[in-house]
């Protein structure tokens, strides 16, 4: 598969003027640019178990309505350049959504939803629309036949954790709350013990939530129903407000979650301008990408430097920079990403799942401006950490609707038969990827894309605190789970 490169708009002949050598090298200029492969037949139940079709109720239900063709998909790259034709079956995403065919007879699915991991706003919207998604358009109206389970991965210990009976009436209102009517939780993750439970309860539909570490786990329990030979859907939905999923052009809860910081660094503004030479600093979350931090600083317009996990900075250059911002302007407001500035605060340390704990970089930024402040032109420093504050609030009209687009689609997609694959977005139009590629890595912030240049130009940050003398970040590489690694073992997720 190509990957098109966005080139300048000068002659072909002038680019390598206009270029330098390391933005030549970046070629990515999408989330989706990435893609590869569309061929998900692998992901078909039809692969493995024997099937008949049958025709979708939704024909019935309305007659008007649209269906998909069964290889209708979506072209990922789609900029061209001089130098690049385009390449429409160079790489493309198979379209969720629904077929005048299916493979599942309503009247024989039960189905799970399970929320894992850290809180996002939209995890009650998601619920709320699988269920309507699955009660009302494909008569799944017995009670017990959609089922929730609670705190995560845990919740497949039924006997401790008791599943809910889902219903309409249960989920009409929960959309307007923040957090998850299930719970979330990490740990639990026991790929032959879940697929057991799922067979004992008769669950043939489960509904995934989560993000890149929940996704991950969520193909390995695909890998055992396939090794098992067993007629069970598997869909996952990527949830992070750190938008760091890779191929999808955004994940549920961001844009929420971007809304809730921008409130922060107005609090941050209004403290720092208030004061004699104030500098407020706001923490937000981001621990390998820094999304959240890149777009609330360019939606609130009153920062001054925003540090992401992708630049590494040098302390005294930041520290000129906010004098003289300062000197300029009486007032200063740094933005972080939680994951920014490892390089100077390394803990060392990992916790019970295996993630790196990583140091209090905000902190340490508000310690050395205090600091490099008191020696010299004097003033103080406001810190503000909302982290948990912008991911318990409620999703927003915005990203309610996008919810509601990913759980139909995700209910559609299951119905048609996918098992192993997760819904999202390319270009705007939901589509479905194996959770085996998308799993593959972590997607991070382009420092030579349009919208880091555009944060660049509207905080006035030095060239030596953008990251444009280097290397784009790389994602971050994750190698595929098999059930192998939890046979036998004490489980590390």
């Amino acid at each position: 598969a190509t990957v098109s490169v966005l080139y300048c708009p000068h002659k072909m002949e002038q680019l390598s003027k206009c270029l330098s050598p390391v933005e030549s090298s970046v070629v990515k200029c999408h989330a989706a640019d990435s893609i590869k492969e569309i061929n998900v037949n692998d992901n078909h139940i039809s692969s493995w178990v024997d099937c008949k079709r049958h025709p979708n109720p939704l024909l019935k239900k309305f007659p008007g309505m649209r269906f998909h063709h069964e290889t209708e998909s979506i072209v990922a790259n789609i900029v061209v350049s001089e130098k690049n034709d385009f390449k429409p079956k160079s790489s493309r995403a198979l379209r969720a959504g629904p077929t005048r065919t299916i493979l599942w007879d309503p009247e024989e699915v039960r189905a799970a939803i399970v929320t894992c991991g850290g809180l996002c706003p939209g995890l009650n919207s998601i619920i709320r629309d699988i269920t309507i998604g699955l009660y009302g358009n494909y008569g799944m109206r017995t009670p017990g036949k959609i089922l929730g389970i609670r705190n995560g991965y845990n919740g497949f210990d039924v006997k401790k954790y008791p599943p809910m009976i889902l219903t309409p009436g249960v989920v009409e209102e929960i959309h307007n709350k923040g957090g998850s009517i299930l719970g979330a939780g990490r740990g639990g993750f026991k790929p032959d013990y879940i697929v057991d439970t799922l067979e004992r309860l008769g669950i043939n539909h489960l509904y995934v939530v989560g993000g890149d570490g929940t996704q991950w786990a969520a193909d390995v329990i695909f890998q055992v129903v396939k090794e098992r030979k067993l007629k069970i859907s598997i869909i996952g939905i990527p949830k992070t407000i750190d938008n760091d999923i890779l191929f999808f052009d955004r994940s549920f809860g961001y844009h929420s979650a971007v809304d809730a910081a921008v409130g922060a660094i107005k609090s941050a503004f209004v403290e720092a301008s208030s004061c004699y030479n104030g500098v407020g600093i706001v923490k937000l979350m981001g621990r390998d990408s820094g999304f959240v931090a890149r777009n609330a600083t360019l939606a609130s317009n009153l920062a001054d430097v925003v540090l992401i996990p992708e630049v590494e900075f040098d302390f005294d250059e930041l520290l000129k920079h906010v004098e003289y911002r300062l000197k300029r302007k009486g007032h200063c407001v740094v933005v972080v990403a939680e994951g920014a500035g490892q390089e100077h605060c390394k803990t060392g340390k990992k916790d019970e799942t295996g993630h790196t704990i990583y140091g209090d970089i905000g902190n340490l930024i508000k310690d050395r401006i205090n600091i490099h402040l008191k020696k010299g032109i004097g003033g103080r420093s406001f810190f503000i950490d909302p982290s948990y504050i912008i991911r318990s609030v409620p999703a927003t009209s915005s990203d309610k609707l996008f919810c509601t687009r990913m759980a139909h689609e995700a209910v559609h997609a299951a119905m048609r038969g996918y098992s192993g694959i997760c819904v999202g977005a390319v270009h705007d139009y939901m589509c479905m990827l194996s959770m085996a590629s998308m799993c593959q890595g972590t997607r991070r912030v382009n420092v030579y894309s349009s919208i880091w240049q555009r944060t660049i130009e509207a905080t006035g940050m030095p060239t030596s605190l953008t990251g444009q003398s280097k290397p784009a970040a790389a994602s971050v590489a994750k190698k595929r789970g098999h059930p192998s690694m939890f046979r036998n073992q004490k489980p590390k997720l």
